[in-house]
């Protein structure tokens, strides 16, 4: 119950996603060794960040993809739960990296505000535009899966700025070489930066909270626990759990007091009925029930372990 997908579908897609993870990964070292090369001859420091930028997509992109294995792997003695909370490990390490590469743009901007230098703003020019054309193409690879998958979204999020970083550098390389308006690169790189800071605190914020096991923002336990208490054998609802194991799967555990001591054959039948009720309106897929009947015990809801 609550498998909305075939077995083989769910790893033809995976399969898919990790050939597109390793293709941006290939993508981007090629990016980051021409802007290197690009940067050191053009005496650019705006190419040069941008390459960093670019280096960081590519440890980012590779943990996304190593997390992207592991989740594939099976269940064992040892790991009930396989490695399923690998790619929001994966998301939570990579928005807390654009929020230090941020930072530091943000600060190597205000030293070339301090100190503006000319540069060959043509080679900088040409290199802008292939790693605008490079990441672009990524952006659009990654983004159907970015909507479905925390892990591709942080990988999409790192592509999509260092996209928006190259297209600052092809402005200010542009106003460089027909303006000589050197201000211009570093004011676009702390606005790059400030985006960068917004999109990688809210990743941060979401991963955070699935690895804390915190109840998903979406449900309500009060309406989870009215909704089945209005099956007529059931008394109480209490000492409730629900937690995310990752972006597809929720879990609940919760202990119900009955009306009256019932047989395991009819507990079968009702649990039947409240797993129905938790996946049609909740969207919980995974659910343990203790059955109680006169347990002294607190009925909370909320029982601390």
């Amino acid at each position: 119950m609550g498998h909305l997908h075939s077995h083989n579908h769910q790893h033809s897609h995976r399969d898919l996603k990790g050939k597109k993870l390793l293709f941006t990964i290939l993508l981007n070292i090629f990016i980051t060794a021409a802007q290197t090369v690009g940067g050191l001859l053009s005496g650019s420091l705006s190419l040069l960040s941008d390459a960093l930028h670019n280096f960081s997509d590519v440890i980012s992109l590779l943990i996304s993809y190593i997390a992207d294995l592991y989740s594939k792997k099976e269940a064992s003695l040892k790991r009930t739960f396989g490695y399923k909370r690998a790619e929001i490990i994966a998301a939570f390490i990579n928005s807390a990296t654009l929020i230090i590469i941020a930072f530091y743009l943000i600060y190597e901007a205000i030293k070339r505000f301090l100190n503006p230098q000319e540069i060959e703003s043509g080679l900088v020019i040409w290199l802008a535009l292939l790693a605008i054309a490079a990441n672009g193409f990524s952006v659009l690879l990654l983004k159907k899966e970015s909507k479905e998958n925390m892990n591709m979204r942080s990988a999409y999020l790192h592509l999509f700025t260092d996209m928006s970083a190259s297209i600052a550098v092809l402005i200010g390389g542009l106003l460089m070489k027909y303006y000589n308006w050197f201000w211009v690169d570093s004011t676009l790189t702390i606005l790059i930066a400030i985006y960068l800071l917004i999109m990688g605190y809210d990743l941060l914020k979401s991963s955070f909270k699935v690895l804390m096991l915190f109840t998903p923002d979406a449900l309500n336990l009060d309406k989870i626990s009215e909704s089945i208490t209005q099956i007529p054998e059931i008394k109480n609802v209490h000492h409730i759990h629900i937690w995310q194991l990752n972006e597809r799967e929720t879990h609940l555990e919760a202990h119900i007091d009955f009306q009256k001591d019932i047989r395991i054959s009819e507990f079968d039948i009702i649990l039947n009925r409240i797993e129905k009720i938790l996946f049609q309106d909740f969207g919980i897929k995974h659910i343990n029930i203790q059955p109680e009947f006169k347990k002294c015990d607190s009925k909370d809801i909320i029982v601390q372990d």
